[in-house]
């Protein structure tokens, strides 16, 4: 290439980038006027991080201990920062953009890389880009505020580039770069899920690379050059995340992902990850599939725009049409989601991948490169397959069984993510060999293009003649229990839905496959082909997600950062005004001011049962207060345990002793706009002597004991840990005394006095790994009481006792993250600095000659 070409081409590339910085703006309109998201699941964050945030800003340095939800967990899942971390400033920095402008301006260029390696056009990487940035799924996960699983999903694309540059281009060097930064920040982007799922797909870019090195199609030395550069990269990368990395396996290991403690109906113990029921629980039907091309297939989400006149419809009917009690009742067990009639309890829309960018994808297959096709297909068949979930067990059970740590993870529809970044690869890498390849024939792109053309618009005007009969248009359940009038109102009205966005469907791909044939005609222009299909693509794309993500999303400032109100006025009414996600932060005033007057009046450590806004299901409480509940998928494994037992499960006699544990002061009942707050004056306080013990054979005695044991005088030991009180005698004093002097989430200091050896037990959730005791400044050994609490033997005497969480795997992670990066930008220097002297030596050599 000349070196004109290539600043022409350099212009080009700076200029599409210029394009998706514009399309995100254009997306993203309301951030001008300086409004942000509201996303539910970032507001869940804001009050679970309170105590976290505000101890970093008060003392300019981390917890990681927060006492705010489930009794105290470690903070490395709620947004914790590490000092050596410094892929994750890089990452800060990428996302410096507002959001959502910076995840979709990531999104467009990340493909866009990933296309220029593939392809090596500009122009196909750009069509590319934008099938790719505009996929459904992404804008649904923006609007719920799942950040962390979009900012994993950003280096999708840079990764495969990276990759792709190692052992399609043979650019070792280049490629040892992108890979290890783009693996590095997708790692740091702190979602293991989406990260487990993209490296089941690119299983298959190695398994095709190996094929083609043993059929010699490219040498077996190169395979392997290649295989240990990637696997050089993907160590690196690790490595500049291990203080994240070794903290969160610490971690992972007692929590509700680790193993199994007790044995139950659904729980063996010892057995390690999630239940099959909770891991398969949103599983995508085998017909739901087709929504990647028809977005409301299904009906899309469960809260559709087209929901609330159906809800008013519905009333109407049955106002006019239903007279008992009885078959009110019935109806009520009938009624779901109106908009969304899948196999999934429910969600937020379909996983719509685009017309246009499917039926690309499926001429990709035809017209791609065999070294992209075969472990694209492969990749792709798979994790449709996987996401079938509880809809195709055969494969579920073995994956679940077999495979390593895919038991961690819940959720397979989420898999889809892999499909949703191979088929706008396969769509372009296809679309440009249909145009610039003759090797195909002329007579071959014909007739691939006629057949799979005409199947998909055949397939496509079958749906939508006979789709009434052939998708139901109902879930069993309202079939079983919805009188006819209901029901035949909901399948018409569902069935209009679908044929809307078939019509659609039709329509786009019937012009993309008339563009296409056209070009191959050549009555058309290849760019004007290109323009014609990106703006049809960019067109339906754009239409759809903003069903899920628009103008209702974003909020004024004061909502977004604050949105736990406490004082309710007519301006702030008239601000909220019809806004769905507004009104239930108007809707929790009563409550926050209730646990504000709390925790002002009672600044003491203690714990809050909130059963008005549920108890596993808000952080409103962990705002204000150290909360019994909270909202977090990654809870503490015992804690989890009593939770589910005891405090879900409500018993008027037992639940109240494991709120007692907790040092519960305050409980929270009634109705969001009259909370009731009862001050629980038997709550053990943050800690109590007990001098009965009782001795446990089994995990799943302990935890029956503490529901019926009187636990101010008693505690409840693992029998295992009966050598813990060898040579210490424990004996009543009715004089002794424990208190709590200072607090601070990971520092908190007793004073105690008796007469006699005590065992103290602390309203502190056990964690093995991090805390350590100090009886007079001197470490001692602690144990586990109660089943998920901590305790320490206290000698005779006054006593200090401090306990501090100072876990050591911050520390060593800290320099092995360190000295990683340190390799990383070597390695990287060191290489390209080589590269630059044998560019020198070639121009050198070829001006001589």
């Amino acid at each position: 290439m000349t070196k004109m070409a290539k600043n022409k081409n350099l212009i080009y590339i700076a200029a599409s980038l210029v394009v998706f910085l514009l399309l995100a703006f254009l997306y993203s309109t309301p951030v001008f006027t300086g409004k942000q998201l509201f996303q539910h699941d970032i507001v869940q964050y804001r009050g679970g991080a309170k105590e976290l945030i505000d101890y970093r800003n008060n003392f300019d340095k981390e917890t990681y201990w927060s006492n705010s939800m489930f009794g105290g967990m470690p903070t490395y899942q709620m947004g914790s920062r590490f000092e050596g971390d410094i892929i994750k400033k890089i990452d800060s920095y990428l996302n410096i953009l507002p959001r959502p402008v910076n995840y979709l301006f990531l999104l467009f260029s990340g493909f866009f890389l990933l296309g220029m390696v593939a392809v090596r056009n500009w122009k196909y990487a750009l069509l590319g880009a934008t099938f790719f940035g505009l996929s459904t799924y992404f804008y649904i996960i923006i609007a719920a505020g799942h950040n962390g699983k979009v900012n994993t999903i950003e280096y999708f694309a840079p990764l495969l580039a990276g990759i792709l540059l190692v052992y399609i281009r043979k650019k070792y060097i280049l490629g040892f770069i992108v890979t290890t930064l783009f693996f590095g920040l997708q790692v740091a982007a702190n979602h293991p899920q989406m990260t487990y799922y993209l490296f089941l797909g690119l299983g298959f870019l190695f398994i095709s690379e190996l094929v083609r090195a043993i059929q010699k199609k490219v040498p077996m030395k190169h395979f392997l050059i290649s295989s240990g550069i990637v696997a050089a990269s993907l160590a690196i990368g690790v490595g500049m995340n291990s203080q994240r990395i070794m903290a969160n396996s610490e971690y992972i290991k007692e929590t509700v992902r680790g193993k199994q403690i007790l044995n139950t109906d659904t729980n063996t113990a010892g057995n390690t990850g999630m239940d099959k029921e909770s891991i398969l629980m949103w599983s995508y039907g085998k017909l739901e599939t087709l929504n990647l091309f028809i977005p409301r297939l299904m009906g899309g989400g469960s809260q559709e725009p087209e929901g609330k006149e159906m809800m008013e419809n519905v009333q109407q009917l049955v106002q006019e049409n239903v007279s008992s009690q009885a078959e009110y009742e019935r109806i009520a067990k009938g009624f779901g989601s109106l908009t969304y009639w899948g196999d999934q309890p429910g969600t937020s829309g379909p996983a719509y991948q685009g017309a246009v960018v499917c039926f690309l994808a499926l001429l990709g297959f035809f017209f791609a490169p065999k070294k992209y096709r075969y472990w694209i297909l492969g990749a792709t068949i798979l994790t449709i397959l996987l996401a079938w979930g509880s809809n195709f067990m055969f494969l579920s059970d073995f994956f679940i069984e077999y495979i390593p740590f895919y038991s961690k993870f819940r959720a397979p529809s989420s898999i889809l993510v892999v499909v949703e970044l191979l088929f706008p690869l396969i769509a372009i890498v296809g679309l440009y060999r249909f145009f610039k390849s003759e090797n195909l024939g002329e007579d071959y792109k014909k007739k691939i293009l006629t057949y799979v053309g005409g199947s998909t618009l055949a397939l496509t005007l079958i749906l939508i003649l006979f789709g009434k009969p052939l998708l139901g248009f109902a879930t069993d359940n309202e079939k079983t229990y919805l009188p006819p009038f209901l029901l035949d109102y909901l399948v018409d009205t569902r069935f209009g839905m679908f044929r809307t966005d078939a019509i659609k469907a039709l329509l786009y791909v019937g012009i993309t496959a008339a563009v296409l044939f056209f070009a191959l005609k050549e009555k058309l222009n290849q760019n004007i082909a290109l323009i014609i299909i990106g703006a049809v693509s960019l067109f339906d794309l754009w239409t759809v997600n903003k069903r899920y993500l628009n103008d209702d999303n974003y909020v004024d400032k004061i909502f977004a950062e604050n949105p736990f109100q406490t004082e309710g006025s007519e301006y702030l009414a008239e601000k909220v005004g019809d806004n769905a996600n507004l009104q239930s932060i108007l809707a929790s005033i009563p409550t926050n001011k209730a646990l504000e007057t709390i925790a002002e009046k009672d600044k003491k450590h203690y714990r809050i049962y909130n059963q008005v806004l549920g108890v596993t299901s808000e952080t409103n409480t962990s705002y204000f207060k150290s909360s019994v509940g909270g909202y977090h998928a990654v809870r503490l494994r015992r804690f989890d345990d009593v939770m589910n037992r005891y405090i879900s499960n409500v018993d008027s006699i037992k639940t109240p002793k494991i709120l007692n544990l907790l040092n519960t002061k305050y409980m929270i009942f009634g109705d969001p706009s009259q909370p009731q707050v009862v001050p629980n004056p038997n709550a053990n306080g943050n800690a109590w002597f007990v001098s009965d013990l009782k001795f446990a054979n089994t995990p799943d005695e302990e935890i029956k004991l503490i529901g019926d044991i009187d636990t101010k005088k008693t505690a409840v030991i693992n029998v295992g840990d009966k050598a813990y009180f060898n040579g210490k005698n424990v004996q009543q004093d009715s004089t002794a005394s424990i208190n709590l002097t200072k607090y601070e989430p990971n520092e908190l200091e007793f004073k105690s006095k008796s007469r006699t050896g005590q065992l103290a037990v602390f309203s502190e959730v056990y964690y093995p790994h991090g805390w350590k005791v100090f009886v007079d400044e001197k470490e001692v050994p602690y144990l586990k009481a109660d089943y998920f609490l901590r305790a320490v033997y206290v000698p005779a005497g006054s006593h200090n006792i401090k306990m501090i969480f100072e876990p050591e795997v911050i520390e060593k992670g800290k320099w092995i993250s360190l000295i990683c990066f340190a390799l990383f930008i070597g390695l990287s220097a060191f290489g390209m600095f080589w590269l630059n002297r044998n560019n020198k030596k070639e121009t050198q050599l070829k001006e001589e000659s």
